[in-house]
């Protein structure tokens, strides 16, 4: 490659990034998961598109595809707060096991009875389009309040189900008869064993060496904290075992440790995981050719009509059956099950096994993909508040954001008032915080202040709040319970320490960490959430 031809390709890839962070402004106002726009991108500049480029290297797009999903799945760990889906994690392991099994065993008797598929064709499709995104979820439902067990189990379904699928879609794309059941299972159960040590022990020895190990830089430690996700996929992998099991409870573990320099750590990951999904799904747009599509228009929706309104709700259905969940909650959970990049990567294993019909699979799994996001993504918010699950009336939550101060034993936390947020209205002085901590600054309409302890606070309005180690939990709670509850929070039942009760100084708070929040508080842009739109 010349020196002209590096510059030409540099422009390219400049010009597709910049059209792909506008296409999110886009996503955000249409409600529909930018994973569609980044397709289409790919789709416009690859054959049959404006920029006529022709791509049809399968197995270059899977490597780079697995690259892609171990930094989406890393960032996603990353976010994910354990406090958040501790209650739901029995119902998102069933559902990841047995509930995969069952929208398999569906999907494929669809594929094959309806749409004439052989057996090998419908188990590779069923298992290809059996993974959920909650990322693709959450960014048309971040303004619908849901009740923190809907969430929790949608997000840390996504997490674990992509594992015992990759494992069924390379057992059913390898050449030869496919393996007895049992002998399937006991393969499935081995490697996610496997997965799970190797996350854990990865995660928790990371954590720990991170914590105790002051590296000269703060900049070092976002690339450590990456390096150590990608140390347990590969760790896990090499170890005949689910390398993305492994890296997303590994980042899980180091999302959830009070590491140092928290917020850059996290905002490093979200970054390469913008970069991972705009590249990963530009090049699944540039491998589709869209006039093959046509013939495998309707299968696809035959197919995905099996999928949605059999497969899934029975999934959840079965699956969910022990834990007493509501039947509004189901019913939410089932249509919300969108899939993402990962089916669509997923289809190019079967085009680099060379398993006959493995174009046609492709095909068929990206128009589903395309044509039921188009078609879940806009009625979701809708159909959350039909079935009540979404409260208009409920307060909003602050946004925190917390940067340590370390050498002064102390954090600067950023809080941003939104719009239904009770805090609106109360003096400072009524915030009763916590001794040791102080608002410093109030910036409200471009223009900043000291404020005063009359000082009335408004929507919109950012604050500065600067705490103390001993008290920087106290008063974060402080702070979200007046959002909840307004000045009387304190009577009203919503927690929160005041001056009076804040806990005494000890040793507990004083390792220096980044940024806590409690449940309920990340609500990410769309695409950033816990696992990108994978």
């Amino acid at each position: 490659m010349t020196v002209h031809q590096l510059n030409e390709l540099l422009l390219v890839c400049s010009l597709v990034l910049l059209v792909a962070v506008a296409a999110v402004r886009i996503s955000s106002r249409s409600g529909l998961p930018s994973l569609l726009l980044y397709l289409g991108i790919g789709v416009a500049i690859g054959q049959d598109g404006i920029g006529n480029v022709a791509f049809d290297n399968a197995e270059l797009t899977q490597v780079i595809g697995y690259a892609a999903l171990v930094v989406i799945l890393a960032e996603g760990g990353l976010g994910t707060k354990w406090k958040e889906i501790k209650p739901a994690l029995p119902a998102a392991v069933v559902l990841s096991t047995l509930g995969v099994a069952v929208s398999v065993g569906i999907t494929a008797a669809g594929a094959h009875y309806l749409v004439g598929l052989d057996w090998r064709q419908a188990l590779i499709i069923g298992a290809v389009v059996s993974s959920t995104d909650a990322a693709a979820v959450f960014s048309v439902l971040r303004k619908v309040p849901l009740p923190s067990r809907v969430t929790g189990v949608l997000e840390a379904e996504s997490g674990f189900n992509d594992a015992p699928v990759v494992i069924l879609v390379v057992a059913f794309s390898t050449a030869g008869p496919v393996d007895h059941w049992y002998l399937l299972v006991g393969e499935i159960a081995l490697e996610l064993a496997i997965g799970v040590a190797v996350g854990l022990a990865v995660g928790f020895i990371g954590a720990y060496g991170l914590r105790h190990v002051a590296l000269p830089a703060s900049g070092l430690y976002p690339i450590a904290v990456m390096a150590i996700a990608v140390v347990a996929y590969a760790a896990g992998a090499m170890a005949h075992g689910s390398g993305f099991l492994a890296v997303y409870l590994a980042s899980m573990i180091l999302g959830n440790a009070k590491l140092p320099h928290a917020p850059a750590n996290r905002g490093f990951a979200e970054g390469l995981g913008w970069i991972a999904q705009i590249g990963m799904f530009v090049l699944l747009g540039l491998l589709v050719t869209p006039h093959e599509l046509v013939r495998d228009f309707w299968p696809a929706v035959v197919i995905g009509l099996v999928l949605t309104v059999v497969a899934r709700p029975m999934e959840v259905l079965v699956s969910l059956l022990p834990f007493r969940i509501p039947w509004q909650e189901q019913a939410l959970m089932s249509w919300a099950g969108l899939r993402g990049a990962v089916p669509i990567i997923l289809a190019t294993i079967p085009m680099v096994s060379k398993i006959e019909g493995s174009e046609r699979i492709f095909n068929i799994v990206f128009v589903l993909v395309v044509v039921y996001t188009l078609v879940q993504g806009p009625t979701l918010p809708w159909l959350a508040k039909a079935l009540k699950l979404g409260d208009p009336s409920e307060a909003a939550d602050l946004g925190v954001e917390s940067a340590p101060l370390e050498r002064l034993r102390g954090h600067l936390l950023s809080v941003a008032i939104p719009e239904g947020s009770r805090m609106h209205g109360v003096e400072v002085a009524e915030l009763r915080l916590p001794a040791g901590a102080a608002v410093t600054l109030v910036v409200r309409e471009d223009a900043s202040f000291v404020p005063g302890p009359a000082t009335v606070l408004r929507h919109g309005d950012e604050l500065l709040v600067v705490a103390t180690d001993p008290v920087r939990d106290a008063t974060e709670r402080r702070l979200r319970a007046v959002g909840q509850g307004g000045k009387l929070a304190g009577w009203l039942g919503t927690g929160g320490a005041t001056a009076a009760s804040a806990p005494a100084v000890t040793g507990r708070f004083h390792l220096p960490g980044g940024e806590r929040h409690l449940p309920g508080s990340d609500r990410r842009p769309p695409g950033s959430d816990r696992r990108k739109e994978t």
